[in-house]
């Protein structure tokens, strides 16, 4: 008999963690960092549960840091194992988990020079070397190909269409099949291919982000065009925060799309973005994941080249943009405001009533994003108060989670009803809606997974 602990992702969207037990070892299911709210980040300083050194192996489903962050700390404190995922969240985390060390490292050196810091020292919660230690215990899967993560327990993965290696995860065990859903991408949508279906589970988790609403029939495509020619009218600047995997490609695929249609001005377009200049080179790397509008945009030329296309590789780079006059776009790192170089574009310009922002996914509570979109009037940057002037724009149309219809439409696939589905990965008013449409739409019996429950799978 095999039990599951949720250990994260549990009542919220972060810090996906999923401890599987069985007589044959322990798995862990994700290894995310929690995000967002303080109260969150704290608990990526609380010890785990388990012995991280009595985990036999994890398995991913992809590279984003709230699905996979917590790996180096894992490491740090004993783990030893394998960690399972696909080729490409295995070349995505060879950029992600450097960066994410990095910033803790910068973050510990700021408070102790700071004097901002109630423990002395501030410590990183982990280190590049500590990244460097789980980079090399990755185990790269084939999608579909079988994998043995611990004795008597097989894996498979599937692409779930999220963003590029993102996996859906099945595990047998004892007889049992447990499918974890991982991030689901969404139906027609660029560069992705759809999600693969499943036929059969045991025990399903179920992403949960979007389990409220649906996204806008649109792709994206309105508010682009409107943020973009506004840019251009106003000779301002338009901002886009901008998550470096996912997001950022399909952005610059969309606004050459709309290029060449004539739909908007060829402005220069900078992408602010180490990261997201070396996640963009990878992408065009897997051409096997791509979709077909995609493959037939990359036989005509670079995909995710716009026209007056430009890379700021170094911070030099990026403070060069401070002297330039608009019309321009800058594409910037983080997709919520809570870092990166977008900090110092929304410091210098967002005062300035010819600047436009746009978000283009997910805010979480807690975020500068989130407090953007709710209308914030100013905004704390750097410990100056930040007055907002600046045109916001938000969509959802570009985001990289299945909707509510998505997420049934995908559930619909499996020919059985699983005996008990849990809905993971959403905050709580999203979670229970989900579940509510799972009983009533599918009759199928569901749960909002609950933090720290243990359940038979």
């Amino acid at each position: 008999m095999a039990t599951l602990t949720f250990l994260g992702a549990a009542g919220t969207v972060t810090g996906a963690k999923f401890l599987l037990e069985a007589p044959g070892g322990r798995v862990l299911m994700e290894c995310g960092m929690f995000q967002g709210l303080r109260q969150l980040r704290e608990r990526n300083w609380i010890a785990l549960a388990v012995d991280p050194g009595a985990i036999g192996a994890v398995v991913l489903s992809h590279a984003h840091i709230d699905h996979s962050g917590y790996l180096p700390r894992l490491v740090r404190d004993g783990f030893t194992g394998p960690i399972y995922c696909s080729a490409g969240t295995a070349d995505l985390l060879q950029i992600m988990l450097p960066d994410a060390a990095k910033l803790q490292e910068e973050e510990a050196e700021f408070r102790n020079r700071k004097g901002a810091t109630t423990h002395r020292p501030a410590l990183p919660l982990f280190t590049t070397d500590d990244a460097d230690r789980a980079l090399r215990q990755l185990a790269r899967v084939a999608f579909e190909a079988s994998f043995e993560p611990a004795a008597g327990m097989t894996g498979r993965l599937r692409a779930s269409g999220h963003i590029l290696g993102a996996s859906i995860v099945e595990i047998d065990a004892g007889g049992r099949r447990l499918v974890y859903s991982g991030d689901l991408g969404r139906y027609g949508v660029p560069i992705m291919r759809d999600p693969e279906p499943v036929e059969r589970a045991d025990t399903l988790l179920v992403e949960s982000t979007y389990g409220n609403r649906a996204h806008p029939a649109d792709d994206g495509a309105p508010v682009l065009i409107q943020a973009v020619r506004r840019a251009a009218e106003q000779r301002g600047w338009l901002l886009v925060p901008a998550f470096a995997i996912g997001r950022t490609q399909e952005l610059l695929f969309l606004l050459r799309r709309l290029e060449r249609r004539g739909a908007i001005p060829k402005l220069p377009i900078y992408l602010d973005s180490p990261m997201a200049i070396e996640a963009t080179a990878i992408y065009a790397r897997h051409p096997d994941e791509h979709d077909e509008d995609t493959t037939e945009a990359a036989a005509a030329g670079r995909p995710f080249a716009p026209a007056r296309f430009q890379l700021s590789r170094t911070a030099e780079d990026s403070k060069r943009l401070n002297d330039l006059d608009g019309p321009a776009i800058v594409i910037a790192g983080s997709g919520m405001a809570t870092g990166g170089r977008i900090l110092h574009h929304l410091r210098r310009r967002a005062g300035d009533p010819r600047t436009t922002v746009l978000f283009a996914g997910y805010q979480a509570a807690g975020t500068r994003g989130r407090e953007l979109r709710d209308g914030a009037r100013t905004l704390r940057i750097f410990g100056e108060v930040v007055p907002v002037r600046a045109t916001i724009l938000a969509t959802d149309a570009l985001s990289a989670h299945a909707d509510r219809n998505e997420l049934l439409a995908w559930l619909k696939q499996f020919r059985h009803a699983p005996a008990m589905t849990y809905c993971v990965h959403g905050e709580p008013e999203a979670a229970a809606a989900l579940r509510n449409a799972i009983e009533s739409d599918l009759r199928w019996p569901a749960a909002v997974a609950v933090d720290g429950q243990r359940i038979t799978v």
